[in-house]
């Protein structure tokens, strides 16, 4: 296991596999999603979040580069791609939103992965949120992938993507959102250590601060600095 959690290259890169980290490479996929997935510009579940998502999973799967084969790493990383393929934008049960990644996937999974259908659509299942299984009983890639999923907030771009996109989304006012993500962190846990070490307690007690600084900022007497 690697003690690194610097991923390597950029976003084409990893579709290319340019350091050979996993079977074969991402361009069909990649090509699936830009070209046909509906959700590409909503909110929140939109391209930066697949690609996001995907490319946390890449570092999770270097980290574990002597826990998992090459082709877990692949499987794991097309449901990356998939897990929120044609996502509706809209407050709805996420069971919903699930139900159409995985026919997204099952539309566009290549032949050469078709073995691998099942487990591939189960690692999307599992990041169907309120989480409904317990971590337990999960295999590692599908840990992986609930962690990636949460990810997103601790990216630079975080009030853009998080504040605003479900303030589009849920059809709620911005400063609502914002003054829901110190609860949404708080009751943040980390089910692998490869995210307990990327996102530490301190990272995440520094987003509550720097929300509750923003919300003192957006109030009708923001407080004097």
């Amino acid at each position: 296991m690697t003690t690194s959690l610097l991923t390597r290259g950029t976003i084409a890169s990893v579709i290319r596999n340019d350091d050979h980290t996993y079977e074969g490479n991402l361009i069909h996929y990649f090509r699936a999603v830009f070209n046909h997935a509906q959700n590409l510009g909503n909110g929140y579940h939109n391209f930066r979040h697949l690609t996001h998502v995907m490319w946390l999973c890449h570092e999770a799967c270097l980290y574990y580069a002597t826990r998992l084969s090459p082709r877990e790493m692949r499987n794991l990383l097309i449901a990356a791609l998939f897990h929120d393929f044609d996502h509706t934008g809209i407050s709805v049960p996420d069971v919903h939103n699930i139900m159409r990644a995985v026919r997204g996937l099952a539309l566009h999974l290549a032949e050469e992965d078709m073995p691998y259908h099942v487990n591939i659509a189960d690692l999307i299942e599992a990041t169907e949120y309120p989480h409904v299984e317990l971590s337990e009983a999960l295999s590692l890639p599908a840990r992986i992938l609930r962690d990636a999923d949460m990810g997103q907030s601790f990216s630079v771009a975080w009030i853009q993507q998080v504040v605003f996109g479900f303030s589009k989304e849920w059809g709620m006012p911005p400063l609502e959102v914002l003054k829901r993500q110190e609860h949404f962190h708080e009751g943040l846990v980390f089910e692998t250590e490869w995210a307990r070490q990327k996102f530490p307690r301190s990272a995440i007690e520094a987003k509550v601060a720097e929300a509750r600084e923003m919300i003192l900022l957006l109030a009708d007497e923001p407080v004097s600095v």
